[in-house]
């Protein structure tokens, strides 16, 4: 039986020395392509990231304990313009030969991983580019509940893994050791890349594909079990298809190890140190943090048992509190730097050519709060796109909304998570900054009720306000940015003094609650029967979220562009920014009300751009973002 005594050294008086073995065990996880300490958008150093700078407390960590195994827990490949501009760029990803040439699979081949396991954005631009890339990999690939139908070659993935390795006791004998491995991404991933996996693959419920390997590990011989589960951490064990099933998995007897990943926070927490008294973490994402857990094996006649374990986060980056800035704790390892060289260098090229100009600055500091030049720019370009493709159609007569959401609004990105784009030359990197994600343009015709219920599940950011409160926060910490659509095409308020109608996840908590109100199409209300077509992405569109409206049944466009390229290709085409001299949603008037809500220390600077809004600036926090207050 696992015991919790946060230490990983076991008292010697205990046990003989013979019969216990101590171990750690390294975690990444989320590291979305980021080799380098560089933020790709803004076109500046950005030290909370990079697998080099990661590289170095991996060093330093196994200099400390040399008996250890490296994980990395998935979404390695994809989520930063470095990740995009491989697979858009390397000839040999439509050749059919591995990419040897892929940087991130050549430095954690160089960094030594013990195994991995796959997330759900390793998909992002198909199985076929995702085969080419890990054919390189010299580490074996574990996805316990991802199901391929039968193809020729290698599978991608085995589902487990039984590690063999050699340790020494604390006598210094030699022990043989068998690590059984297991790996899990969230069953909505068969949702979310519906475009690649249809009719090839099956993502399994996460516990219940554990209940069915593990007892094929201990069978096979397994000494410990390690659980790779790019899944968050719930509050409890939860019912079937649980996209975050990490406090579940530790709940199962049999599984020794949680390193959970996929909702990018860091655990352990100063509240919580294990997951159901088994040593678990989450190592932040983009290289932020190192995961670590420290064990001791003892020996029994029923063989190896953690009888203690330890489990921390060390960062590579802390923020000054009296600045707000980030600091470097570590330097990059020249090693990984020199690996990510060549594609880093060609990539600041091209991401600097010129696509555009506008007359406005371009930001996210207040895109949850108001209508925004950023977000309005993306969503014009997505219904100038769309119109050309319906044209001749049977829809071309519907009038045409367009569904847009604010990828970079702080949350857990942290501070410096917003869109900041001076006025002036617009260049290749902009866009990318203004949508961040390999979303394809889609389109599903709607209602007018779903279209309101659309809005409502996104105005279920906001935490219910009652009349003549004051300093109360506004914004739902759980609920994250890229879910928040605005539509524009239409205009509408929204009554914070109402319940949500919908809970951070998409569930229907308050079936009656209405927040929109005076909602209106070219000045008239809304119908409920009302047709429309709505331009949103393939993520949205394929049921991402839980939005009315949105399923692929619905589809009734499909582009082979993504939104990305969709707005490049409308600022080259002459399209710019307009200014919003009334912007059509805002907050419902609270009287006496304030509420207060975190963003970049920067956005002080751009409160001219919103002179609608009552917002008085206030005092930094210690994770680096200034406090506001909002005047309803």
């Amino acid at each position: 039986m696992l015991q919790n005594t946060g230490k990983a050294q076991l008292g010697a008086s205990a046990v003989t020395a013979s019969s216990v073995l101590d171990l750690r065990i390294l975690a990444t996880s989320d590291l979305h392509a980021n080799l380098l300490a560089w933020d790709y958008h803004a076109n500046r150093p950005c030290p909370q990231r990079g697998l080099a700078r990661l590289a170095t407390l991996i060093h330093a960590a196994r200099a400390e304990h040399p008996q250890n195994l490296l994980f990395d827990n998935g979404d390695f490949l994809h989520g930063t313009a470095l990740g995009d501009y491989i697979a858009e760029t390397t000839q040999s990803s439509r050749s059919g030969r591995p990419l040897h040439s892929h940087p991130m699979i050549a430095a954690m081949n160089v960094l030594r991983y013990d195994a991995v396991t796959l997330g759900n954005h390793e998909f992002g631009h198909g199985l076929g580019f995702l085969r080419r890339s890990l054919a390189a990999a010299r580490f074996p690939i574990v996805s316990s509940n991802l199901y391929f139908k039968p193809t020729r070659g290698k599978p991608l993935s085995a589902p487990f893994l039984l590690l063999d390795r050699s340790f020494h006791d604390r006598a210094g004998k030699a022990q043989k050791l068998k690590i059984g491995v297991l790996g899990f991404l969230p069953p909505q991933t068969m949702t979310w890349e519906r475009r690649y996996l249809k009719s090839r693959a099956a993502v399994d419920d996460i516990v219940t594909s554990a209940r069915s390997l593990l007892p094929l590990l201990r069978d096979a011989g397994a000494d410990i079990v390690i659980a790779l589960s790019h899944s968050g951490i719930s509050a409890g064990s939860m019912g079937g298809r649980d996209e975050n099933a990490s406090t579940a998995l530790a709940q199962l007897s049999g599984i020794d190890v949680v390193i959970a990943g996929h909702t990018h926070l860091v655990f352990p927490t100063p509240q919580h140190r294990d997951l159901a008294g088994k040593p678990a973490v989450m190592p932040g994402f983009f290289g932020s943090h190192l995961g670590v857990i420290d064990l001791a094996l003892q020996k029994s006649p029923q063989g190896w048992q953690v009888v203690r374990h330890h489990a921390e986060t060390r960062p590579i980056s802390r923020r000054d509190p009296a600045t707000g800035q980030a600091q470097p704790l570590v330097a990059d390892d020249s090693a990984i730097a020199a690996l990510a060289a060549p594609a880093h260098s060609a990539l600041l090229g091209r991401a600097d050519a010129e696509i555009g100009h506008s007359d406005l600055p371009l930001n996210t500091y207040f895109a949850l709060l108001t209508e925004t030049p950023a977000l309005t720019l993306v969503a014009r370009a997505q219904v100038a796109r769309l119109a050309k493709g319906l044209h001749g159609t049977a829809y071309q007569a519907l009038p045409i909304l367009s569904a847009v959401a604010p990828f970079k609004a702080g949350g857990r990105g942290g501070p410096d998570n917003y869109t900041d784009i001076p006025a002036g030359a617009l260049r290749a990197r902009h866009a990318n900054d203004l949508y961040i994600h390999p979303n394809s343009l889609v389109a599903v015709q709607v209602s007018g009720n779903e279209v309101a219920a659309w809005l409502e599940r996104s105005a279920s950011m906001f935490h219910q306000i009652l009349p003549g409160a004051q300093d109360v926060p506004l914004i739902d910490d759980q609920f994250p940015s890229f879910n928040f659509d605005v539509i524009h095409g239409l205009s509408y308020r929204i009554d914070l003094s109402q319940p949500p109608r919908f809970d951070c996840y998409g569930s229907e908590i308050n079936p009656a609650a209405r927040r929109i109100v005076d909602l209106r199409h070219n000045g008239a209300p809304l119908l409920p029967d009302q047709g429309f077509v709505l331009a949103t992405n393939s993520y949205r569109a394929a049921g991402g979220a839980g939005f009315a409206g949105a399923d692929p049944a619905r589809l009734i466009y499909e582009g082979h562009e993504s939104n990305r390229e969709v707005l490049a290709h409308f600022l080259r085409d002459g399209g710019q920014p307009q200014p919003l001299p009334q912007p059509a949603w805002g907050f419902a008037a609270l009287p006496d009300s304030a509420v207060v809500f975190d963003a970049s220390p920067s956005a002080a600077d751009h409160l001219a751009e919103v002179p609608h809004l009552h917002i008085t600036p206030l005092g930094l926090n210690a994770d680096g973002f200034r406090r506001f207050r909002l005047r309803l």
